[in-house]
């Protein structure tokens, strides 16, 4: 009787089991109850699911602890999201080791210290040796654990905003201690004091100490040699100019001021005579071998294939997918996303694009058997957008190149049309229509997408419409994955659809094709995303990126179902792939 009532209690456990998922999401207002009930914690079970890569748990007041077994239970977890929860004052078990896990979020909760036994993991061996980003924003910590750095040395990219700490641990910025940090943020903590050591962080790019009690800035901090942005403000400054700039001027200049000997730069004074000299020289040295830095950093950029993704919470108007419960036993699964900065204009990259998708569907859609891709001109897509199932008579569609038509209709015609293609070809064998128009045998129902307009833009897996048909001018599209088969192969047929997007809008701008997009009008699409995402002008010789925007699928009552690309998705790409996030 216990492991049913436990069975009914956690079903979305038993449906993870049963269909081998990789990823998990609990959220909503029965998971409070249940929580509850555990004593605060996740039940065992959850914990007995290896294949996870991604959990979320988020938004449940009664979760004071994840509970033990995770590590041992969850050895392939690569991003673990426990925020807006109520985990603390530590953590009991500490979590480690996960030695596979590459994101992990804790922002929101009640966490006031991390101590050896309490907090994220051994330091040695390290238990998060994989671990690239660590949010403890909005917590209550006073201090952070001395071992952080040998904890996570693979850390990249650190949030600490919204806490009570006061400084920072010694150890964190000792020689060699975190090589790949290349963000810091602590904004809106007491921090009194920014030790000098700070420039043995040789990757750290952004820096963000706004809101605390500084009075100084260390003017060693301008011997970062990769440091491009840093914010200050809200900080009580001796050296009053000093804390103008910081209000006002661009980074740059800030640096330069620090590494010229402005006052309050903890001493640094200006030297006199020969004194002076050797000064100026060292100064000189110092720039060099940061603008040395600097542009080793900008080579490698530039080689690299940029994919920005612009989070739900950071756009004003995301696309969202609801999903009704007819699609269920017919093809349940579908991802979405939108892609902005697309090139299609030059040459032939158009039809290059269109041949691509083609191979994607011979190949790893197997002939569409196993997923769909459809890709619409944004422009001409009105959301929210609804999936759905209508009986063949009932569902209308202009499809690509023909007239209106209800889908019974055009899938007679087209089985007609390939049936007489392979007779004119003499085989036996079933044509590439074939294989897939015999998908909807039998079923009284078919998939559709329809756009708040009340059209429908996509019948899978036969055909998108006329209405959202992408051409040379579109830059901006709309992506659909739909599958009968699983979630995660939508995913992964979207992660490769992505990168070669990518792969095709770089080969573009490197190439210069006749009838590419003019600086005056990358620049445009560009002046239309918020100033973090903005694409660079390719005219100024930076990498032009593409940015992906996420796109929530919600079932009928408003509950999420998938987001994409979440923070486990484009996560296993190639070297040569760069995604910020």
């Amino acid at each position: 009787m216990a492991a049913a009532a436990v069975s009914e209690a956690w079903p979305e456990l038993e449906l993870a089991e049963r269909e081998r998922r990789r990823e998990l999401l609990l959220t909503g207002p029965r998971l409070e109850e249940r929580v509850r009930a555990a004593g605060g914690r996740l039940p065992p079970r959850l914990f007995t699911l290896p294949l996870l890569h991604y959990l979320e748990v988020s938004g449940c007041g009664s979760l004071r602890a994840p509970g033990p077994g995770l590590a041992q239970g969850l050895p392939q977890l690569h991003s673990l999201v426990l925020r807006g929860n109520a985990l603390g004052p530590g953590l009991s078990p500490e979590l480690g080791p996960l030695l596979a896990l590459r994101v992990l979020d804790l922002s929101g909760n009640e966490l006031e210290a991390l101590p050896p036994g309490q907090g994220l993991g051994p330091a040695e061996p390290p238990g998060l040796p994989q671990l690239q980003s660590l949010n403890l924003s909005g917590n209550r910590l006073r201090e952070l654990p001395a071992d952080l750095a040998l904890c996570a040395p693979r850390l990249q990219s650190l949030n600490l905003t919204g806490n009570l700490l006061d400084a920072f641990p010694a150890e964190l910025f000792r020689p060699g201690a975190l090589p790949l940090l290349s963000e810091l943020a602590a904004a809106d903590n007491r921090l009194r004091e920014l030790s000098p050591n700070i420039a043995h962080l040789a990757s750290l790019k952004t820096l963000d100490l706004s809101n605390n009690q500084l009075s100084e800035i260390p003017a060693e901090l301008a011997d970062c040699p990769k440091l491009k942005e840093i914010n200050f403000r809200g900080n009580k400054l001796r050296d009053k100019r000093l804390e103008k700039m910081v209000s006002g001027c661009q980074p740059r200049s800030i640096l330069e001021y620090l590494r010229t000997g402005g006052r309050g730069s903890r001493g640094r004074a200006r030297a006199d005579g020969p004194e002076k000299e050797d000064a100026r020289k060292k100064r000189r040295e110092r720039k060099q071998r940061r603008e040395s830095g600097e542009a080793e950093d900008d080579v490698a950029d530039a080689a690299k294939l940029l994919l920005r993704v612009l989070h739900v919470s950071d756009n004003p108007a995301p696309l969202t997918i609801r999903v009704n419960p007819e699609v269920r036993d017919v093809r349940p699964y579908i991802v979405g996303a939108v892609v902005r900065g697309m090139d299609l204009q030059p040459g032939n990259t158009l039809k290059r694009f269109l041949a691509s998708q083609t191979k994607l569907h011979d190949e790893l859609c197997e002939k569409r058997t196993a997923a769909t891709i459809a890709t619409h001109d944004l422009r001409a897509v009105r959301g929210p957008l609804l999936y759905t199932a209508r009986p063949p008579q009932d569902l209308k569609i202009v499809p690509l190149g023909r007239k209106e038509a209800k889908a019974n209709e055009l899938v007679r015609q087209l089985q007609l049309e390939a049936e007489e293609q392979r007779k004119q070809k003499k085989r036996q064998s079933v044509s590439g229509l074939h294989r897939y128009l015999h998908l909807l045998d039998s079923k009284e129902s078919y998939p559709c997408l329809v756009d708040a307009a009340g059209d429908v833009i996509s019948f899978p897996p036969i055909t998108n419409s006329e209405k959202t048909k992408i051409k040379k001018s579109t830059c901006d599209l709309f992506l659909e994955v739909t599958s009968a088969t699983s979630l995660k192969i939508c995913k992964d047929i979207m992660d490769t659809l992505l990168l070669k997007m990518a792969e095709m809008n770089k080969h573009t701008l490197e190439n210069k094709e006749e009838g590419s997009l003019s600086y005056t009008e990358a620049d445009a699409v560009s002046a239309q995303l918020p100033d973090s995402l903005r694409i660079p002008s390719a005219g100024k010789g930076v990498q032009c990126p593409l940015v992906v925007e996420q796109v929530r699928v919600v079932d009928a009552e408003g509950g999420l179902r998938v987001v994409y690309p979440s923070k486990a998705d484009l996560a296993a790409v190639p070297p040569h792939v760069t995604v910020v996030r």
